[in-house]
């Protein structure tokens, strides 16, 4: 998976580094993670990593974000995973990814994460169902290269890839995914998970809100649907209304609930995640609410 990994965590002052990664890239960062994900597809390969291989995989994350990078890159290496410090060309903005060193191995199907190196880790954002739920993926990304402060967790194969639902990562506790996104957590990093849905006669709406496994409403849920209310998009409340597609059985949604972690769980129609003045609105409403957390 990929680790963009920002800083320490939520609760921590700016990394002092007491490594930083030693491969580094200056790269177009969108270029770089709209590549890897436009390769998905619903046939493709998966395999998800054992018990062992999840444990490292979270240890190793928990070294980057405690800004040990080469414990981090030791814990990993043998998974088949590396650690890059990545300079944006357009922003100037680093970041530290957690992506698989070669292709074809199932490392590469796990996902990545990217870090912020610039600041203090303040929020996360997940796309577990890349592809898939389309143009979830570009929006992570837009969120990332926008708002400082931010960590991206984006799933490394499209959801009905691999036999059985297995790298339907948002409903199973044995992906990569999970791990990484558990890890953040644990250091109480708020985390906004995205997903997509088609608009029907049930779902007449731009976006559904909700905590997920939580249903009730933080500060945050209740300003971002106001928000995208007062920008003209319909919201359907979670915590106040009878909505579908509420993420109630989403994974990480369970165990940010069991961990005290802020949570997030927003689902999108179409023109509220592709291109267009919906998407537009949601994207500076989705802003909004990762700058409050990050000012927290």
């Amino acid at each position: 998976m990929i680790l963009a990994t920002a800083a320490c965590s939520a609760a921590s002052s700016d990394r002092t580094e007491p490594s930083t990664p030693r491969a580094r890239e200056l790269v177009d960062l969108r270029s770089r993670i709209l590549d890897y994900t436009a390769g998905f597809e619903p046939d493709g390969a998966y395999s998800p990593p054992g018990d062992d291989e999840r444990e490292r995989l979270a240890r190793g994350v928990g070294r980057l974000l405690d800004g040990d990078a080469a414990a981090a890159q030791r814990l990993l290496a043998p998974l088949g995973l590396g650690v890059t410090r990545l300079t944006d060309t357009d922003s100037g903005r680093r970041y530290d990814e957690i992506a698989a060193t070669r292709s074809g191995g199932d490392a590469e199907n796990w996902g990545r994460l990217y870090l912020t190196a610039d600041s203090a880790l303040r929020w996360n954002v997940q796309v577990p169902h890349p592809v898939s739920d389309r143009a979830t993926e570009e929006l992570g990304v837009r969120l990332l290269e926008e708002t400082p402060s931010g960590a991206l967790v984006v799933a490394g194969a499209h959801r009905r890839a691999g036999d059985s639902g297995e790298a339907d990562v948002a409903h199973s506790e044995d992906s990569a995914f999970h791990a990484v996104v558990e890890e953040l957590q644990k250091r109480g990093v708020p985390g906004l998970q995205l997903h997509g849905f088609a608009q029907t006669s049930d779902r007449p709406y731009e976006a559904i809100v909700s905590g997920g496994a939580a249903q009730k409403a933080s500060d945050e849920a209740s300003a971002l649907a106001d928000r995208m209310e007062a920008d003209g998009l319909r919201v359907c409340r979670g915590w106040s209304a009878r909505c579908p597609l509420e993420g109630t059985q989403n994974v990480q949604g369970r165990s940010a609930e069991r961990r005290h972690a802020p949570f997030l769980h927003v689902e999108l129609s179409p023109d509220a995640r592709d291109d267009g003045p919906d998407a537009d609105e949601t994207a500076r409403a989705l802003a909004d609410l990762l700058r409050t957390w990050a000012e927290r």
